[in-house]
């Protein structure tokens, strides 16, 4: 696995591979999805998506940048962040720090580089099965473990 390498590890088993975004390290929660082409700080900062691993499906999220005043309250609740493409670079007046920093500061892993309709496509056939273990993303510093997890819990659940 590369250094920029990131995995999306569904219940499963089904592994989407892309970069890691924000953080280093490893998250777990419900993935769901969210079709809206902008207001991705606010969706990251509304209590609602407590414990869930956001997957924004518009093709390029962050143009914009972050800022103090774009948020629901005085946290991100959002576990996680899965997106297509991650600009690298604010391009508005207000923006004062990209996507990918937001992330790192506030200590959210996140996926880039990946399908996300196929994605949800993928999350919304599934979504009437259960199992044991959550859907979960790992960079490289957590990947092994996520993975050895994974294929014990779904070795339980077949």
């Amino acid at each position: 696995m590369g250094v920029n390498e990131a995995l999306l590890v569904l219940r499963d088993g089904r592994t989407f591979r892309g970069e890691a975004l924000g953080a280093q390290g490893e998250t777990s929660g419900e993935v769901i999805f969210n079709t809206a082409m902008s207001g991705y700080q606010e969706i990251l900062t509304d209590p609602s998506y407590r414990g869930q691993i956001v997957t924004m499906t518009y093709p390029m999220i962050g143009n914009y940048g972050c800022n103090d005043e774009d948020v629901e309250s005085r946290r991100p609740w959002a576990n996680g962040l899965i997106v297509k493409e991650a600009s690298p670079y604010p391009s508005s007046w207000r923006g004062r720090i990209s996507l990918d920093q937001y992330l790192k500061n506030h200590g959210i892993v996140g996926l880039q580089g990946i399908d996300t309709r196929a994605l949800t496509g993928t999350c919304a056939i599934r979504a009437r099965r259960t199992a044991s273990s959550p859907p979960r993303i790992s960079t490289p510093t957590a990947c092994a473990s996520a993975c050895r997890r994974c294929r014990r819990s779904s070795a339980r659940t077949s």
